[in-house]
Formats: C-alpha cells, sequence, structure tokens
C-alpha cells in the first residue's frame, strides 16, 4: 500500500526532530551533572524539594548544552565536514535541515531562559552567562590558544554555581578550584589527543591547534593533573571539611580520584582516546566502576 503524502510528511518530521536530538549529543549531558556537587556536600541530598530543583537545573542545562551544540555545529559546518567522525553528523552530512535546526535552538534556548527564571534571579543570571559565554566561545574563542581551554573551565564552573545558587547554599572554595583543575586536566588533554590524531591537518580541524605543540600540552597536563589532586587531597583534610562532616574519613576517597585520573592518562597517552571524554565516562568499565565505588564510599561517608 503507497503511504500517503501526509504520511511521507509525518514520517520526514519524526525523521527530523531524531537528527536534531542526535545533533543535541545527549552522550555529553553527563557534564551537567555537576550542578548535583552542591546538593550533594550539603548534605541536602534527601530533601524532594531541594533535590526536585537541582534536577530541574540539570535538565535546563542539558537543554541548553544542547541547543548551543547545535549552533556550535552550525558554525564549524566546513570544517566539520573534513573530520574523519564529525562529518558524520547531521548537519554536517546534511541530512538535518539546516533552518530547522537553527529554528529550533533559538527556541529551545528561549524556553530555557523563561524556565530558569522560575528557579530564581540568580540562578537565571548564571544560565545567562553560560549562554553568553557559550556564543562567544563558538564564534570567537575556541580560535584563541589558552582562552579556548579556560573558557570550557568557566562553563564547568557555573554548572557548579548554578547547582549551589537553586538551593540557595554557599560555593565551597574547594569545589570551585577542584572544579577548575579536573576542568583544565580534561580541556588539555582532549587538544592533546586532537593535535596527535590529525597531525599537519589539526589546524583545519581547529584553528587553535595550531598554536599548541605536544610538549607543551604535556606540560599543561602535568600542572592540571598535580593541582586536581592536590587540591582534592587538601579539600579532604581541611578544617572546614572535617567540622562539616564530623569525620576525617573523607580522606580515604582520594585514592579514588586519583586512580580516576591515572586511568585518565593512560586511555590517552596509550589508547589514544579522550577526544570525546563522554564515550570514557560511559564505555570504559574500569572508570565506571571506580566512579560507583567512590560515589558509594562518599555518600556513606557523608550522610552515615
Amino acid at each position: 500500500m503507497k503511504s500517503s503524502p501526509y504520511d511521507l510528511m509525518m514520517k520526514n518530521m519524526l525523521r527530523q526532530f531524531v537528527l536534531l536530538i542526535a545533533c543535541m549529543r545527549p552522550k555529553q549531558w553527563t557534564k551537567n551533572l555537576l550542578v548535583f556537587p552542591a546538593l550533594v556536600f550539603s548534605q541536602n541530598l534527601f530533601y524532594p524539594v531541594l533535590f526536585g530543583k537541582t534536577f530541574a537545573a540539570f535538565l535546563i542545562f542539558c537543554l541548553l548544552s544542547g541547543s548551543l551544540y547545535i549552533v556550535n555545529d552550525l558554525v564549524d559546518l566546513n570544517s566539520d565536514r573534513r573530520h574523519p567522525k564529525k562529518q558524520l553528523r547531521p548537519l554536517a552530512s546534511g541530512t538535518l535541515n539546516k533552518t530547522f535546526a537553527l529554528f529550533m535552538s533559538l527556541l529551545v534556548l528561549a524556553l530555557c531562559l523563561a524556565v530558569s527564571l522560575l528557579l530564581g534571579f540568580s540562578f537565571w543570571i548564571l544560565v545567562g552567562s553560560y549562554l553568553l559565554l557559550h556564543v562567544i566561545y563558538s564564534f570567537y574563542l575556541k580560535q584563541i590558544v589558552i582562552l579556548d581551554i579556560f573558557s570550557i573551565a568557566l562553563s564547568f564552573v557555573l554548572r557548579v554555581f548554578a547547582g549551589a545558587v537553586v538551593i540557595s547554599v554557599p560555593v565551597s572554595s574547594w569545589l570551585m578550584i577542584c572544579t577548575l583543575s579536573l576542568a583544565f586536566f580534561l580541556g588539555f588533554s582532549k587538544r592533546r589527543v586532537e593535535l596527535v590524531s590529525f597531525g599537519d591537518k589539526a589546524v583545519l580541524h581547529r584553528k587553535a591547534l595550531g598554536d599548541y605543540s605536544i610538549s607543551f600540552l604535556d606540560q599543561m597536563i602535568a600542572v592540571a593533573t598535580s593541582s586536581a589532586v592536590l587540591s582534592y587531597a587538601l579539600y579532604t583534610i581541611s578544617e572546614e571539611t572535617i567540622q562539616r562532616f564530623h569525620t576525617t574519613a573523607l580522606k580515604y576517597t582520594i585514592p579514588f580520584v586519583m586512580y580516576g585520573i591515572f586511568r585518565y592518562l593512560y586511555l590517552i597517552y596509550l589508547k589514544n582516546e579522550g577526544e570525546e571524554p563522554e564515550n570514557i565516562l560511559i564505555r570504559d568499565i574500569p572508570m565506571i566502576l571506580n566512579i560507583l565505588l567512590y560515589i558509594l564510599v562518599t555518600g556513606m561517608i557523608v550522610y552515615l
């Protein structure tokens, strides 16, 4: 039986929506879990209202970041078509209509801004700052050496602050430092993998890669690694932390943090992975087990 024009139109629209969701990169939404540490470490995880607000903030950042990925793909359309993997993305391959993608991304961005205002003016300011930062990054900062990584790190910190603001708790200085260090570690690691993967053609993929070198990135990764481990270790044994949780036991979570970072270094240096950090978090079994054990042990220390 032949499909009617209406059926064909509905199938095409459904296909465009599926491609649109794929373009929003749901796998990368794991980064938005950064809104939860403030809830967890303020010992408010089991308060339904506060958990609900944090979860709402998480959903807003998922939709917001997903829409910004679409904008970013539209800006990088030509360079993505030269990339062996990115050329298969819906926009780069031409399977997703550009006008439809741009309209839907702007619509979702407007909705996110409107809904975020319901969670408080301070939260709305942070969401707006995150949006502004990514727009500037997509059009300008991503092409500037070092500032591209600083932009990524700042987007991590904004998520952490948003998670604290939405439940009206202060942001720990240690949490901010740990987040920055981790973001620098992931950002410089990603640039190293890109530089190794593309070699002489790296600058065609990303202009800023022409100003990086393997030796320079190795030094930056070493600094970020030391900073991440040291800042977390100092956090666990600080007087502020001991007084808050009435225990010194949080220091026993340091090995999990060290293993996670060392495992990541192993994957980027020996397996040449890390161009897409989210894949490591959802596919690498040792990393997944380590994260689950860290969550279990930390939860027991903080709440029991």
